[in-house]
């Protein structure tokens, strides 16, 4: 017993020595495995991805201004064609008119494709506008040059009915947000009545009418329907995507149609639309 007691003490003394010599540990807590503080996920990227085909509609309001241009003139120097007093009178002057103007709602859809550069995003897209503004001016003036007398007058209307353009665009993107400018080309659907009466006559010397020419007085124009008149179109605007598939913009554009039978229809035209990506 005495011996089994001494090998005992023998053994604890031994495991004492062991502790002694072992680093302290009873301060350190003990690692527990997934104890560890891991990195903070990474914020969601909210970057959009502007790339792709797109097609909406839109409405808005536009200002239409109608003045007449060279078209007028021509006509009314085909009408004195071959006379000696359309050589002595400016024939421009005395067929301009005052610019007309007209406004309201438009409506219509466009569809287009975007190409994503980085930041950078080009495209194209064509639109379709119903309008059916318009406006009608008229004049008559005349002259007396020596022994004869001259008379014109001009009627000059028109009716735009609807347009479409093909245009480029170029915008930078900010997140969901692009400001972009655009431009291109336009074609329009009139209806337009533009037309000249002239009459051609001696007069006595105190200026009096005694009648007209053989042949005078003379017409020429008339309605036309579906007229195309061809113009361009620049402008801009800032686009939002609202999600990844659906896109807002608010844009303002320029369209000018020029010498369509006479008549130049410039439009201003502020609208807003929605459309829908792939």
């Amino acid at each position: 017993m005495r011996i089994l007691s001494i090998a005992q003490a023998l053994a604890g003394a031994a495991v004492v020595a062991e502790l002694l010599a072992s680093p302290a540990v009873a301060a350190d807590y003990p690692v527990l495995r997934g104890s560890q503080i891991e990195d903070a996920p990474l914020a969601p990227d909210l970057g959009t991805n502007w790339t792709g085909f797109y097609f909406g509609g839109f409405a808005g309001q536009t200002q239409t201004r109608f003045e007449s241009d060279r078209g007028v003139t021509q006509l009314a120097n085909y009408a004195m064609l071959n006379t000696s007093i359309a050589s002595q009178v400016n024939i421009q002057e005395m067929v301009t008119t005052l610019p007309r103007r007209d406004s309201g709602s438009v409506f219509g859809g466009y569809a287009g494709y975007n190409w994503a550069f980085g930041d950078i995003i080009m495209g194209v897209e064509a639109d379709y506008t119903r309008i059916d503004q318009e406006a009608a001016a008229g004049r008559v003036e005349s002259r007396r040059i020596g022994n004869e007398f001259l008379t014109i007058g001009s009627n000059q209307s028109a009716r735009l009915n609807d347009f479409i353009s093909l245009r480029a665009r170029f915008g930078y993107a900010y997140g969901r947000l692009m400001p972009y400018v655009t431009v291109g080309a336009a074609v329009g659907r009139f209806d337009t009545n533009v037309s000249i009466y002239t009459d051609w006559g001696p007069t006595n010397g105190s200026g009096v009418a005694l009648g007209s020419y053989v042949g005078w007085p003379r017409s020429v124009g008339g309605p036309k329907k579906d007229v195309w008149g061809f113009g361009g179109t620049i402008g801009g605007g800032l686009e939002a995507a609202l999600t990844d598939n659906l896109l807002v913009r608010a844009e303002y554009l320029l369209t000018r149609f020029d010498n369509v039978e006479g008549v130049t229809a410039t439009l201003n035209t502020a609208r807003v639309g929605a459309a829908v990506k792939f």
